[in-house]
């Protein structure tokens, strides 16, 4: 998938590991925390060469030394996931991609 490991709670992956750096997930619930650090995401190389950028974001270092603020973030990013899990089994989200594709074949005239 990504060359690394997937850390899970349950069925839900809320963060990965990739060449020995811990990534969490993000939303824009969480986000700003991940802003405000100046934390960067995750990136992968696509098969066209060109640079894939996911929701998952570089943890802070300072955490690897405190297990009580590890564990807030880690909470934080599990919600985040869990709610990117809500939206795609939502029946209104998918109706809604499913209009707006069938819209962008209409004006295609595919």
């Amino acid at each position: 998938m990504f060359g690394g490991a997937g850390i899970y709670a349950e069925d839900t992956m809320f963060a990965l590991v990739h060449e020995g750096v811990i990534y969490l997930k993000a939303d824009g619930q969480n986000a700003a925390a991940f802003d405000r650090e100046d934390l960067a995401p995750f990136t992968y190389a696509k098969r066209d060469g060109k640079r894939g950028v996911t929701s998952y974001r570089r943890m802070p270092d300072r955490l690897y030394d405190d297990p009580d603020e590890l564990a807030t973030w880690a909470r934080s990013a599990l919600a985040a996931a869990r709610r990117k899990a809500e939206r795609k089994r939502s029946p209104s989200v998918k109706a809604k991609k499913t209009n707006n594709n069938r819209k962008k074949r209409a004006s295609r005239g595919a």
